[in-house]
């Protein structure tokens, strides 16, 4: 599949970002796919409605490398893989998301989700840069 990484900056030690950020109950905050839902704490997975029906989640759980993949499943069966890092870069954090292009997908939709994960990031970096 085609991917495309999008990344961005956020001038705060990495390890203190993705100590802030990992858990699932903080995506909301920042994807916006997730904040016009509710996350429900189902025990082994997180569900959401998304604008298909109720999605399944699996996120990844708290390690030391600033892993936060996740796997969403969607109503039709089908499931994402959403690999998420957080790292170190300088004195900052780098937070980088990789897109896979889903099978059947258009140029169009491809470039429109990558600008969706843009505008997500940087309100991830808005709401969690040091000032």
């Amino acid at each position: 599949m085609e991917t495309r990484t999008i990344a961005v900056f956020i001038g705060r030690d990495w390890r203190e970002l993705y100590d802030a950020i990992w858990r699932p109950d903080v995506f909301p905050t920042w994807a916006s796919g997730l904040a016009q839902s509710t996350l429900e704490d189902c025990g082994d997975h997180w569900r959401a409605r998304g604008p298909a029906g109720d999605v399944t989640i699996r996120f990844t759980g708290h390690n030391a490398f600033g892993v936060m993949d996740h796997r969403v499943s969607l109503p039709n069966g089908d499931e994402v893989y959403v690999p998420l890092r957080v790292f170190q870069n300088g004195a900052g954090a780098e937070v980088a998301l990789t897109l896979f292009r889903q099978p059947g997908m258009s140029d169009e939709k491809f470039a429109a989700d990558a600008d969706w994960v843009r505008r997500d990031l940087a309100t991830l970096a808005a709401r969690h840069s040091k000032a």
